[in-house]
C-alpha cells in the first residue's frame, strides 16, 4: 500500500509545480506569489505555512524541476541497452522534438534562472552551479563510456567536451527561443559530433 500523502504535502507540491510553469514563462523576479496562489486556488495567507520566503519557494521550484530533469537525464544517458554515443544523440533529438512541439518557448528553467539570478542572489547561484556540475559529470561519464567502447577517438577530452556540450547546447536553445526555430539546436548537434567528437553527426 502506498503511503498516504497529506493535504499539506499535496498543496505544497501543487504550489511548486505551478511555480515551475509560471517561472518558465516569466522568470523568478516577475513571478508573483499571489499569482501562484490564485492559480492553485490556495488562500493568500497560506503561503508562509509552506515556505519561509519567496527565496525558499524559488529554491524548492529549482530543486523539484531538477529532480524531474535528473530522472530524464539518467534514463537517457545511463541506459546500458543503448550504445553511449547513441544515448547522447537520442537526448539531443528528444530535446529538439520537445522544442518543436512547444514552438521553441520556455526552454530549461535552470538555464533561464542561471541567466537571470546568478548576479542577483548568491544562494541561487551556488545551487544552480551544483546542478550544472552534476549534469556535466553525467555527460562526462557517458562520453567516457563512448571512449572505452571505441565510439569516439581516445584524444577527446571528455570533461571538456561535456562542458562544451552544456554551454553550447543551452546557448542553442536560447537562440532557438529567439528565432522560434530549432535550426540553432540542429547546427549545434552537427558541430558537436563532427568537430568536437570527430565522428559522423
Amino acid at each position: 500500500m502506498s503511503p498516504k500523502v497529506s493535504t499539506k504535502q499535496n498543496t505544497k507540491c501543487l504550489l511548486i509545480e505551478t511555480g515551475i510553469d509560471v517561472m518558465l514563462e516569466k522568470g523568478y523576479n516577475a513571478t508573483g506569489i499571489n499569482e501562484v496562489l490564485t492559480a492553485c486556488n490556495v488562500p493568500k495567507g497560506s503561503f508562509y505555512h509552506y515556505f519561509s520566503s519567496k527565496e525558499d519557494f524559488g529554491l524548492s521550484v529549482i530543486n523539484t524541476f531538477d529532480e524531474h530533469y535528473v530522472q530524464e537525464l539518467d534514463k537517457a544517458l545511463t541506459d546500458p541497452k543503448t550504445p553511449p554515443l547513441k544515448r547522447i544523440k537520442n537526448y539531443i533529438d528528444g530535446a529538439i522534438e520537445k522544442a518543436e512541439k512547444r514552438q521553441c518557448s520556455r526552454g530549461c528553467l535552470i538555464a533561464n534562472l542561471s541567466q537571470e539570478m546568478a548576479d542577483q542572489n548568491e544562494v541561487f547561484r551556488m545551487r544552480l552551479k551544483e546542478i550544472m556540475q552534476r549534469r556535466a559529470a553525467t555527460f562526462t561519464a557517458c562520453l567516457n563510456e563512448a571512449k572505452a567502447a571505441g565510439e569516439i577517438p581516445k584524444s577527446v577530452k571528455t570533461a571538456e567536451a561535456a562542458e562544451f556540450f552544456l554551454c553550447s547546447f543551452e546557448g542553442s536553445i536560447m537562440r532557438s527561443k529567439v528565432m522560434r526555430d530549432t535550426k540553432p539546436m540542429k547546427i549545434f548537434r552537427q558541430i558537436f559530433f563532427t568537430q568536437v567528437l570527430g565522428v559522423d553527426g
